[in-house]
């Protein structure tokens, strides 16, 4: 069976540190909410945000996190999945989805996970699979070369 093309999703990461990678999901040119990732540990499993590039996304059932979706074909990473959670400790190298960043238990993180889980579930109903699009922190040597390669196209 062929699947139909799914929406395309941005994560626009804003900040990172040793709380974490701070983003920014966005669809149809709205922020649908916030992410927390690991910070950059060059893509080591478990531990690492994943690096930024266009990445095929598909709907799964987790035995712990319920109906998600995974993010597919990381150079040498699987199981990374969209869940809740509110802080670093709940990453396990996958993408939290939170209302807005804030302090939990006295550490930085993400507000409103389960209901920005909820509705991220209910924004893609009848979606099988998307393509996400991760950017690079603004100011970087990827978000450097992403815009120069973007102004040599004009």
């Amino acid at each position: 069976m062929m699947l139909s093309e799914g929406p395309t999703l941005r994560l626009e990461r804003l900040e990172d540190g040793v709380a974490g990678t701070f983003g920014v999901l966005v669809m149809d040119g709205r922020v649908c909410g916030v992410t927390l990732e690991p910070p950059d540990r060059g893509n080591r499993r478990d531990v690492s945000c994943i690096p930024v590039g266009r990445y095929a996304c598909r709907g799964r059932v987790s035995a712990r996190f319920g109906e998600t979706f995974e993010v597919l074909d990381v150079p040498g990473r699987s199981d990374i999945l969209f869940h809740a959670g509110n802080t670093l400790a709940d990453t396990h190298g996958c993408i939290l989805l939170g209302e807005r960043m804030g302090v939990v238990g006295g550490v930085r993180g993400i507000i409103g996970s389960r209901r920005s889980v909820a509705a991220f579930r209910h924004m893609l109903t009848g979606v099988i699979a998307f393509t996400l699009d991760v950017a690079a922190l603004p100011g970087s040597l990827g978000a450097h070369m992403l815009n120069n390669n973007e102004q040599g196209r004009s």
